[in-house]
C-alpha cells in the first residue's frame, strides 16, 4: 500500500541511537493488565499552540489548551459511515507511558485517536476526555496522527525506547478501518523494518493485519515481533453487539493461521472477559481449542476493567440488550474498576486449565541481547 501524501517521509536523519545494550532487559510482550488506564495515550502530545487559520474568536477552541485546543481546530479529513477523520499534529510518535506501572512496557505507538470499531467496553474512551469530547464520541471522531513515519524515523534515531519493548495499538486498534484510508501504521512498520534489535508487539482486532506481512516478515529477520490478536468471543451475534464494526471472529483466526503460516509470532488475547457474556467455559473451551487448531503460540484474558468514561457507554449498552444484567453489574462493579478478586482467580484458573488442555503458553518473552535480538521463547507459564 503506498504511503499517504500526509505521511510523506522527509530527509533521513544522521543521529544514531547510543549502545544501552547495558540497560537491556527481558521483556513480556503480553499485558495482562492492558485493560487498564494509563497505558497509552498522554495527555497532551501535540503542539500546543492554536493553528494559524484557526479563529481566535470562533470561541471553543481559544479557550481550550494543549491536546484539546489542537483537537478542536484540526481540519476534517473526510468522513465515511458516520464518522469522521481530523488531522491531528503531533510532537512524537513513540510516547512514554504515564503509568508504567500498570503495564511491563514502557513505550507504546497508536497511530489512532479514537477507534471505529466501537468496542461498547473499551476502557480507552477516556483519552478522548483529554481532548474535551465525550467518550461516547471515541467512535464517531477518529484522530489521524500526521507524519506517523517521519516521526517515529525521528524519534526511533534519537533514542526513544533504544532496547525496551515498543506496544503498538495499546490504546487504539492500529488496523481499524481509518488504516485503510490514511496508511499510518504501515507508514510506522516501514520505519520499523530498517533498523535492527528491535522489540515490537502489535494488538488489534483486524484481519487487515495480514496485509503488512511483507513488512512483519522484513522485521522479523532484523528484530523480535510478535502479534496479538484479540477475540472476545466466537459467537457472532454477541461480537457484533459487544464489537460494532470490528471483523468477524472467523476472521481473525483466519488472519492468526496466515501470519503463523509465515512465520510471525502470534497469540490470542481474551481481552477482556466479560463478565455473565463472554465467560461460559464451554465457550473458551471452544476458543481455546480453535486458538490451537489456528497454530496460536499464547492464549491469556483479562477480565473486564471499567473505566468511569466506559462504564457509561458500557452501561448504558446493557440496559438496552441485557436489562436484567445491568442490574447485577451494579453489584459486581459497583460503578466502576475491577471485577470481585475472587471472580478474577476463578478465571485465571480456568484458563490455566485451558492452556495446559490445548499446550498453549502463557505470555511470551523475548531475551534481549546487544545489538540483535536473537530469538523468542514462548515457554508456557502458569502464572496469570
Amino acid at each position: 500500500m503506498a504511503t499517504s501524501p500526509i505521511l510523506r517521509t522527509p530527509p533521513k536523519t544522521l543521529r544514531r541511537p547510543r549502545n544501552r545494550a547495558a540497560e537491556q532487559k527481558q521483556t513480556s510482550l503480553t499485558f495482562p493488565l492492558a485493560a487498564r488506564p494509563g497505558n497509552c495515550e498522554p495527555r497532551d502530545d501535540a503542539r500546543s499552540h492554536l493553528p494559524a487559520n484557526a479563529n481566535p474568536e470562533a470561541g471553543r477552541p481559544a479557550e481550550l489548551v494543549g491536546i484539546a485546543r489542537l483537537a478542536a481546530s484540526s481540519p476534517l479529513a473526510e468522513a465515511k459511515r458516520g464518522t469522521e477523520y481530523f488531522l491531528l499534529p503531533v510532537r512524537s510518535i513513540v510516547n512514554h507511558c504515564g503509568e508504567p506501572k500498570h503495564v511491563p512496557f514502557n513505550w507504546t505507538i497508536n497511530p489512532y485517536r479514537g477507534c471505529e470499531f466501537g468496542c461498547r467496553y473499551c476502557y480507552a474512551r477516556y483519552t478522548h476526555e483529554f481532548m474535551e469530547l465525550d467518550g461516547d464520541e471515541f467512535e464517531k471522531k477518529i484522530f489521524v496522527k500526521q507524519n506517523a513515519g517521519p516521526l517515529c524515523s525521528r524519534d526511533l534515531a534519537e533514542g526513544k525506547a533504544w532496547g525496551e519493548h515498543i506496544a503498538i495499538g495499546a490504546a487504539t486498534d492500529p488496523y481499524q478501518p481509518a488504516e485503510k484510508e490514511f496508511g499510518a501504521t504501515r507508514a510506522i512498520l516501514e520505519k520499523i523494518a530498517e533498523r535492527d534489535g528491535m522489540s515490537v508487539s502489535i494488538t488489534t482486532k483486524s484481519n487487515q493485519v495480514v496485509r503488512d506481512l511483507d513488512l512483519l516478515k522484513r522485521i522479523a529477520e532484523r528484530s523480535a515481533i510478535s502479534v496479538n490478536m484479540t477475540i472476545t468471543t466466537l459467537r457472532p451475534r454477541l461480537s457484533r453487539m459487544l464489537e460494532p464494526r470490528a471483523p468477524h471472529p472467523i476472521l481473525r483466526l483466519e488472519a492468526v493461521k496466515k501470519l503463523r503460516e509465515a512465520g510471525i509470532a502470534v497469540g490470542i488475547f481474551v481481552m477482556p472477559v466479560i463478565p455473565h457474556l463472554t465467560d461460559r467455559r464451554a465457550d473458551l473451551d471452544s476458543l481455546a481449542a480453535e486458538a490451537r487448531d489456528v497454530g496460536a503460540l499464547w492464549f491469556c484474558s483479562r477480565v473486564l476493567y471499567l473505566m468511569p468514561a466506559s462504564w457509561k457507554t458500557f452501561f448504558a449498552f446493557l440496559e438496552e440488550k441485557f436489562p436484567k444484567l445491568a442490574l447485577r453489574y451494579r453489584d459486581i462493579y459497583r460503578g466502576y474498576g475491577d471485577a470481585p478478586e475472587k471472580y478474577r482467580r476463578e478465571i485465571s484458573a480456568l484458563f490455566n486449565e485451558l492452556r495446559q488442555k490445548y499446550n498453549l503458553g502463557n505470555r511470551p518473552s523475548v531475551p534481549m541481547t546487544a545489538p540483535k535480538i536473537q530469538q523468542l521463547d514462548f515457554s508456557w507459564s502458569a502464572s496469570h
